[in-house]
């Protein structure tokens, strides 16, 4: 008892520093999850959520019997796998060679062009990519017709469609892994490059034996992490630059349960949708704590 006395005169300050970020969690997290109730109802905004007729599991099984859902599905892992898989190679190497660079300067530079995009919206960048995409004024098909090649819509294409989502997102987002894994390199023991030098090791190598197993508890976390957002494929980037005429291709979850909600009004069958991805995600996210402390032997909690 002495110690815990101790210990909490020693650290009340910071306990009462976690007050009013427990309170936002508290109004904005916890309170709104009594609108699950909704997926077990058949919805109507002028009853209420408690006045609203109960359909049980009625809104589950009309989403296992919708003829769209597999492939709204593969949409989501298809293009949220490439992202993770992408989302960690491009910062990965980009950090490893800014770490050769011997100018400051130019690596802080370069640093600070990668990382602006991080701060930018979709709703701005989405008016970017589609001016740069343009199969008639956009820059990048111009360049491409200087060889020849016919105008292509990118964004109207389902061919194409998936990956100029992963491409933009990587492009908007390996600036700020690029700083993660700098910061990671830096704790890397310098004694480890000279010993691997005088054993003839040359900078490859040194990157292969040293660099990146010295990386690999950082990698192991933020693999981890993406895990969890494997059905999060990113609803403000393809809301902005999707149409109807690539939803073969683009129509995610997150888009899906916005057109079933909001511009259709099925609210019960799309809190149906959303809480049944929450749960598949928390599964996975647990599953991959598990797999980082057995395979990594590293604990993020």
């Amino acid at each position: 008892m002495n110690q815990l006395s101790r210990m909490w005169k020693r650290e009340w300050p910071l306990h009462i520093m976690l007050i009013p970020g427990l309170i936002f969690v508290i109004i904005f997290s916890y309170i709104p999850m009594a609108g699950i109730l909704m997926a077990f109802q058949k919805y109507i905004p002028t009853k209420g959520l408690f006045g609203s007729p109960f359909v049980g599991w009625k809104n589950f099984q009309f989403l296992l019997d919708y003829p769209d859902i597999g492939r709204i599905v593969f949409n989501t892992l298809y293009i949220a796998t490439m992202k993770i898989i992408a989302g960690l190679i491009v910062p990965i190497t980009i950090a490893i060679l800014l770490n050769e660079l011997r100018k400051e300067w130019v690596k802080r530079a370069f640093q600070t062009m990668v990382y602006l995009p991080h701060f930018l919206s979709w709703v701005l960048l989405s008016g970017i990519v589609i001016d740069v995409l343009s199969p008639s004024t956009g820059i990048l098909n111009q360049l491409l017709g200087l060889f020849g090649v016919k105008p292509i819509f990118f964004l109207g294409d389902n061919s194409w469609f998936p990956y100029v989502m992963v491409i933009t997102d990587v492009w908007k987002e390996f600036g700020f892994g690029t700083i993660i894994y700098l910061a990671a390199l830096t704790n890397i023991n310098p004694a480890l490059y000279e010993a691997a030098e005088i054993d003839g090791a040359g900078r490859w190598k040194q990157t292969l034996y040293v660099t990146l197993p010295g990386m690999m508890p950082i990698i192991v976390l933020m693999l981890t992490l993406n895990i969890g957002n494997v059905l999060n494929a990113g609803f403000d980037q393809i809301f902005n630059l999707y149409s109807p005429q690539v939803y073969e291709s683009g129509d995610i979850i997150d888009t899906f349960v916005y057109r079933m909600g909001i511009e259709q009004a099925q609210y019960g069958f799309a809190t149906a949708v959303g809480l049944l991805k929450s749960v598949v995600s928390f599964i996975l996210i647990s599953v991959s704590y598990v797999m980082a402390y057995r395979f990594a032997n590293y604990r993020i909690f």
